[in-house]
């Protein structure tokens, strides 16, 4: 452990003298990151744990669809790379990324970087499919105390899918108790100086006006009460109370109830499932149709280019692309562990699992967008419809 924190010590300094130099991808591949996955055991130049260019297991992909790096374990892909060039901006990571992810159960993370930062990502949201923030993030420019200790958890020797997952989360969770905490701590708002008030069991009605009275005591008291744990050492309260679950109901948990025809619901799962559309192909025009029979999103605002149609069955939902099915869809499918029904139908148990048929989707978006699909008098005749 002591020569893996040394190595990582001497790799940040590296990183932070020659990172400049970096100009293009390929020379920060090279000086930045392929160092790093040596560090953690993944030998650039050993084809069994490392491989560029990945993409060759994963059909109907175009061949600008690759992924970076491939890292292996005992012959198993385990890790994808998505490598960026020195100064690019990791904020908005690439599509493909997550299509190689949610496609291959067996990877446990993915991670962006552009050599000085490192971002993780796996899949505590939904199970296989990639979550849209990073569990962790490791910026060498200014790099945390444990930065070496974390990285550890992605070496060779180490990497373990239910371990890193057990990290993502506890990491999720303390980063957002930690956001709370120091949030509440700094504007002490209302909320939290009647907590207090009530915790310390003050005899007075705890009405607006009293509240902003004592206020300014909370801060001071706030500052106080910091002061005095860090003099101490003191790192947590002697007895802690379980607080109850708090369940949060939004508009989103509501149906949509079309005000021409009542008959007409567009269901959370349909309002998830656009959402989802939107996210999956950002920038494009497309709207959700709604009838009494099935859902539908569509293209540029025309009926009959609607990418997909959805049966919301409570037994058996199903969704079905304006493009007939092609084997390499079918094998996609197949892979994401989606069932194929009748007339290239896919059963689709929760809208995430749209998020494993990105691919699908965006051939169904090309298709919509190409006026020849809906010129010739031969088109796809749409005997399923009702």
């Amino acid at each position: 452990m002591e020569r893996f924190i040394q190595r990582v010590s001497s790799h940040i300094e590296h990183v932070n003298k020659v990172g400049a130099h970096c100009i293009s991808e390929e020379t920060t591949k090279q000086a930045l990151i392929l160092p790093m996955l040596d560090i953690l055991g993944f030998s650039p130049y050993d084809p069994t744990k490392v491989q560029a260019e990945y993409g060759s297991d994963f059909p109907g992909v175009k061949a600008t669809e690759r992924v970076d790096y491939a890292l292996f374990s005992n012959g198993t892909p385990v890790l994808f790379i998505e490598a960026k060039a020195y100064a690019q901006d990791l904020t908005n990571h690439c599509p493909q990324l997550s299509r190689y992810y949610n496609a291959t159960p067996e990877v446990a993370v993915a991670a962006i970087t552009n050599g000085r930062e490192w971002r993780f990502f796996t899949d505590l949201v939904n199970r296989n499919i990639m979550d849209k923030d990073p569990f962790l993030t490791v910026d060498f420019e200014a790099p945390q105390e444990d930065a070496a200790e974390q990285l550890f958890r992605f070496h060779h020797d180490k990497l373990e899918a239910g371990a890193l997952r057990a990290m993502a989360e506890e990491n999720i969770y303390l980063s957002a108790f930690r956001e709370a905490i120091t949030s509440s701590l700094r504007e002490c708002d209302v909320d939290f100086v009647r907590y207090v008030a009530t915790r310390a069991s003050i005899q007075r009605q705890l009405n607006a006006r009293f509240l902003e009275s004592i206020q300014p005591l909370v801060v001071q008291a706030v500052a106080q009460s910091v002061s005095s744990m860090v003099a101490t050492s003191l790192s947590r309260p002697q007895k802690t109370e379980e607080a109850p679950p708090v369940v949060v109901l939004s508009d989103e948990d509501a149906p949509i109830i079309d005000p021409d025809n009542e008959k007409i619901i567009t269901t959370p799962e349909e309002q998830k499932l656009y959402q989802i559309c939107q996210e999956i192909l950002p920038g494009e025009d497309l709207s959700m149709r709604d009838t009494e029979t099935y859902f539908s999103v569509v293209s540029g605002g025309k009926s009959n280019r609607w990418l997909f149609r959805f049966w919301g069955d409570k037994r058996r939902p199903a969704i079905q692309f304006i493009e007939p099915m092609t084997e390499s869809h079918n094998i996609e499918a197949q892979r994401a562990g989606l069932e194929i029904g009748k007339n290239g139908r896919i059963i689709l148990n929760k809208p995430e699992d749209l998020y494993r048929l990105a691919g699908i989707l965006r051939d169904a978006l090309m298709y919509c967008q190409n006026d020849e699909n809906f010129r010739r008098s031969s088109r796809r005749v749409e005997s399923d419809d009702e």
